[in-house]
């Protein structure tokens, strides 16, 4: 009676729930390195590094915990490159009685084990993915209860109030359930900023180097300075670094920006979380132990625990309530191709050039270079929201399309017309100005609407409140941009259509495989 448990590459967690109750004697646990999860986009280099090491390392793991393992490699003899071909194969090797899986964390991939049952003739028990915090049943009850929009706020705090987390009894710690407005301050250069672990390749992850360079030589990113953390034990010495020397200073310094700086405050887990080398609900226990014992304060740790119990929780809700076709929406028609340059960042929008270039070197970037930068940008521009999708998705290390779809087609692109976001967070380069350095960097000047030398991002964002003016001037949270166009003379109106529309008319086509 040999029961087949597959483990995906996102379920690297020695407490996966298909391994609840099972045998380790009369159990086989499968990996698989499939070709076909390694090119259903251009997935960055260190990305398919990270997974691919993490993969290897979390098989020995589990060896060492009494499992009998089944692994197989990317380039493996006889690997037919797809999960349910490899189901097949190890039903063939290993004649089991019943397939346990944990549920898969996107509609493509779940569509596949919905289908094992009736090609192999077993029985297959789909279990419920306890590493996240709401199951399905959880946000659809929450949601039905709304009256109206599915705001992100009253989930979290039914969230904490559920986990106790951050709570004084009935009543939120500090008497508020959210710092946001304390955590908006730029950054100035600091010798002492604290820096993120780095961990050198060992034998494994530089064996799998060597074999993404060989084969993915072509995709986005570099493979250069590789040292992310690719087992459990590196990712919980990373956790208790951030914990120790980052967090107290992260909520205060959590939107800002700095050249050559990639990392500030920022925790750099997420990959770590939804790879599952991390327990989420452990890491916000932990981030209120920092406050509890004085040691973080409690912006700072509130900040850190809204972005894991109550963003990333919503957006997987949103993701597996929305369908399979949200991806398809598109409620601005945005349709312009991203130009070239988002594949090499050479471009002279210095805030573009560095949060791009970083990205391509790391495989990382922090939320406010994804949303005001280069999802700002291409929101400006009219970019088409699934081609922005497909771009985030390659290119990030911690993506994974139950979180990175909502987070980009819907917050960063409106392109759910305000499903997520009750407006479209786009900015002129005020913003960029105030929260950054980059524009001491550049050539334009970001105080400067009109001339050669003025900012893109000023034009472009006149010019999308125009072009969209019969869908978002009703929108209430627009109401002071409006006012603001509403003032300019009626010349002045046109002289800054005719800018955005020249910057617009010189970017190049590069098309949705970036070049």
């Amino acid at each position: 009676m040999t029961v087949l448990v597959p483990i995906l590459g996102d379920q690297l967690s020695l407490s996966i729930s298909a391994l609840d109750g099972a045998d380790p004697a009369a159990t086989i646990v499968l990996l698989m390195e499939a070709a076909d999860e390694t090119t259903y986009v251009r997935h960055h280099q260190a990305k398919l590094a990270y997974i691919l090491s993490a993969m290897r390392h979390h098989a020995d793991a589990l060896r060492a915990a009494g499992w009998r393992v089944d692994h197989v490699r990317l380039d493996d003899h006889g690997n037919s490159g797809s999960f349910t071909g490899e189901i097949a194969r190890a039903v063939q090797r290993h004649s089991p009685t019943r397939i346990v899986v944990t549920e898969a964390g996107e509609w493509r991939v779940a569509a596949m084990l919905d289908q094992w049952q009736t090609l192999f003739g077993l029985p297959v028990d789909i279990r419920p993915d306890t590493r996240f915090l709401a199951s399905h049943a959880d946000f659809a009850e929450w949601a039905e209860r709304q009256p109206g929009r599915l705001v992100m706020e009253g989930f979290y705090r039914e969230m904490r109030v559920r986990y106790g987390l951050l709570m004084a009894g009935a009543k939120p710690v500090g008497d508020r359930w959210n710092f946001d407005k304390e955590n908006r301050k730029p950054a100035q250069a600091d010798l002492l900023m604290p820096r993120p672990l780095a961990f050198a390749p060992d034998a494994i992850t530089r064996e799998v180097i060597d074999l993404v360079a060989a084969r993915f030589s072509g995709n986005p990113g570099s493979l250069d300075g590789f040292d992310w953390a690719v087992t459990a034990a590196d990712a919980q010495a990373q956790a208790a670094y951030f914990f120790a020397h980052a967090l107290p200073q992260f909520g205060a310094y959590e939107d800002a920006m700095l050249t050559g700086e990639r990392h500030l405050w920022h925790s750099i887990l997420s990959p770590y979380i939804n790879s599952g080398l991390l327990d989420p609900l452990d890491l916000c226990r932990r981030a209120e132990a920092e406050y509890r014992a004085g040691r973080a304060p409690l912006n700072s740790v509130e900040g850190y625990v809204r972005q894991i119990l109550g963003w990333r929780e919503y957006m997987r809700g949103i993701y597996w309530r929305e369908g399979p076709n949200y991806v398809a929406r598109n409620f601005l028609g945005h349709t312009r191709n991203l130009p070239g340059w988002y594949w090499t960042g050479v471009t002279d929008l210095f805030c573009l050039r560095e949060s791009i270039g970083q990205t391509l070197a790391t495989a990382h970037a922090h939320h406010i270079q994804r949303l005001m930068v280069t999802g700002s940008f291409a929101l400006l521009i009219g970019a088409d929201p699934a081609q922005v999708h497909r771009w985030y998705l390659e290119v990030y290390l911690d993506a994974y399309e139950w979180v990175e779809l909502p987070n980009t087609l819907g917050m960063s692109q409106f392109g759910d017309g305000g499903l997520l976001g009750t407006k479209p967070y786009v900015s002129s380069a005020a913003y960029i100005d105030r929260m950054s350095d980059y524009c001491g960097h550049c050539r334009y000047d970001p105080k400067q609407r009109l001339g050669p030398d003025a900012c893109p991002f000023n034009a472009l964002y006149w010019d999308f409140h125009a072009r969209h003016e019969d869908k978002l001037r009703s929108n209430p949270r627009l109401r002071g941009p409006y006012r603001t166009w509403d003032r300019f003379a009626p010349e002045h109106q046109v002289l800054i259509r005719a800018q955005a529309a020249a910057f617009l008319a010189s970017l190049d086509d590069g098309g949705p495989d970036g070049y």
